[in-house]
């Protein structure tokens, strides 16, 4: 739903999904593995060609930074102009993560409203920054679904038909994905 709407409001050519290797700010409980994770993305996409995904991050050994994808992709396509899309969760954390000035330097922001992070708490926080002026909003419908409410779903066998596409509804089950918790390291 978030790349069909930064498709549309945002006017872009392409949208590319780009699953971490190892997120660098949080541990997703019961993870299946980045490659699990490539092949979902795979699945969720097939069927619209604007859409598309990237294994960049899963090709690099150690955390995922954001500045050091968007740097990578500046140097193999130095022509594209970069979108970087986030939730407003992720924007309004925008200041604690690595170089985040130069993540506005490298690429527009696009913010997807959802949940309580609105326009002017973001803009408010953000202000400070250098590139803050860079900074694109698009609404998106109200669904309260994120990550975890699908695996915590999953895991209570609980149904996730019409909250990720049916493809991908359809390998989390086949696969047992999601079931049973995985303990943190």
């Amino acid at each position: 739903m978030c790349a069909q709407e930064a498709l549309d409001q945002l006017e872009l050519d392409a949208v590319i999904l780009m699953p971490a290797s190892i997120p660098p700010h949080k541990v997703a409980e019961q993870d299946p593995g980045a490659d699990v994770r490539l092949e979902l993305c795979e699945i969720a996409t097939a069927k619209d060609s604007r859409l598309g995904v990237s294994r960049l991050e899963l090709d690099r050994e150690g955390p995922s930074f954001t500045v050091d994808t968007l740097r990578e992709i500046h140097a193999t396509s130095p022509g594209d102009e970069l979108t970087f899309i986030v939730g407003g969760d992720m924007a309004a954390s925008l200041p604690r993560w690595r170089e985040p000035e130069a993540i506005l330097e490298l690429a527009t922001l696009a913010v997807a409203e959802r949940g309580e992070d609105r326009r002017q708490q973001i803009n408010e926080r953000l202000r400070g920054l250098r590139g803050a002026d860079r900074i694109q909003f698009f609404s998106m419908p109200r669904l309260d679904v994120s990550s975890t409410d699908i695996r915590d779903r999953v895991r209570a066998g609980r149904p996730i038909r019409y909250l990720v596409p049916d493809d991908v509804a359809h390998r989390i089950g086949a696969q047992g994905l999601y079931q049973t918790e995985v303990p943190v390291p």
